[in-house]
């Protein structure tokens, strides 16, 4: 049998350090909500490959699907020979997405490049250059998305000059206020750029790995009325909160302000590599053909399971159940919370739920706390990950699929390791 520290020399020796890995053990096998390592051991999986696979590991139909799809074709690219299956996803989405009017959708890999080609459809629409994008932000991993991307280390740290014409304002958050964002676009108006060179405003409608912030509805309001004033788009990130994991299929649905243009991908694939942008189609069609693309863009297998994933969140209820999964989730939190001094706050929207960690005299970030948690959990098997600009927050993303004993016991163990 190989063992987990064989197969852990073995990546030292093979892959660069500058792919962080977490754990220390080795997949074998995974199926809903657990993962079995080689050497047998197993993990509730809390984690869910960063909010990709909220309908499960291997759900059955998305295996089904993959597997049909694998009998026709594998691969054409999309932009040289397309096909009916893409076609037909990008009009289910188009007729999901909360955006004003027709829209329109192009399909792409991973969630960066949705990122990127959202900017630049941004971008060509409104032949401007500059964006906005707010402390704490995730957007990915490239030269545009570690710009946008408002967090330092581990991302942005020895890279070198970012991206121009890309500006940052503070998000409401400890102790910033909806105004002082709002006001900080205004002061960022005066004294670094000129509106009239401002493309897009992106954000997320719940910060990811800033720490799972909740946008608040008066942000986005301030955000839409600035938006218009000076013929800017708004941009949602939807990578991590789309496809059911706040409560709706799109987490922009807790809002009635609707963005320009939407980015999605994780979730969307059932854990197959699928990404997107959908938007008003007046915006969407502003690139000339070529502009928009890319080898892998729709692929086929991505697709099929896409169909599959929109499939399984409507016949099994998965919005209901990421809000029934929350809610329970929470309920047990603010019970510790309640004898724990160190846990500031616990906070979420739909199952897109944190627990925040202060040091109970100081109020300072307790980043060496959650590692303790985190640690404790692992050990249990509960695999769990963190998130906040402090690394004082524990992010919960455990399939919507979850059995609800197995829910309850990894409650259990969170419980257990948060008391130590």
């Amino acid at each position: 049998m190989t063992t987990n520290a064989e197969l852990k020399n073995r990546r030292l020796a093979a892959a660069p350090r500058g792919v962080g890995v977490m754990c220390d053990f080795h997949a074998a096998q995974a199926d809903n909500a657990l993962i079995t390592d080689v050497e047998g051991k197993q993990y509730i999986d809390f984690a869910a490959g960063i909010a990709v696979l909220n309908t499960g590991h291997r759900h059955p139909r998305i295996v089904k699907a993959v597997q049909e799809q694998l009998t026709h074709f594998t691969h054409t690219a999309y932009q040289i020979v397309p096909y009916e299956s893409a076609i037909a996803l990008a009009e289910r989405i188009n007729a999901l997405a909360p955006i004003d009017g027709p829209a329109k959708t192009a399909f792409f890999t991973t969630g960066v490049e949705a990122v990127e080609n959202a900017v630049k459809i941004a971008r060509y629409a409104t032949g401007r250059s500059a964006v906005i994008a707010f402390q704490g932000a995730f957007h990915g991993r490239t030269l545009m998305g570690l710009t946008l991307t408002g967090k330092v280390n581990p991302y942005k740290a020895g890279f070198g000059t970012m991206m121009s014409d890309v500006y940052h304002v503070p998000f409401p958050t400890n102790g910033v206020s909806v105004d002082d964002s709002l006001d900080a676009i205004t002061t960022l108006f005066k004294t670094d750029v000129d509106p009239r060179r401002v493309a897009a405003i992106i954000l997320e409608p719940v910060q990811g790995e800033g720490g799972f912030n909740p946008v608040p509805t008066a942000l986005f309001e301030g955000l839409r009325q600035i938006c218009d004033a000076n013929g800017i788009l708004l941009i949602a990130d939807e990578v991590q909160t789309g496809f059911a994991r706040t409560g709706k299929l799109f987490a922009m649905e807790h809002h009635t302000v609707k963005v320009d243009l939407i980015t999605m991908a994780k979730s969307l694939g059932g854990g197959m590599p699928i990404s997107g942008v959908v938007g008003r189609a007046e915006v969407m069609d502003a690139p000339n053909p070529g502009g928009l693309g890319g080898t892998y863009a729709a692929n086929p297998l991505a697709v099929a399971a896409a169909h599959a994933v929109i499939d399984v969140i409507a016949e099994e209820k998965l919005c209901d159940r990421a809000v029934q999964l929350g809610e329970r989730l929470q309920a047990r939190l603010k019970t510790i919370q309640s004898k724990d001094a160190g846990i500031a706050e616990v906070r979420g929207l739909g199952s897109m739920v944190a627990v925040e960690f202060r040091n109970a005299d100081t109020k300072a970030p307790d980043a060496d706390r959650v590692n303790a948690i985190v640690k404790a959990a692992l050990a249990n098997g509960l695999l769990l990950l963190t998130c906040g600009l402090y690394g004082n927050v524990i992010r919960f993303l455990y399939p919507l699929t979850i059995e609800d004993a197995l829910f309850d016991k990894a409650l259990d163990i969170i419980e257990g390791a948060i008391k130590g």
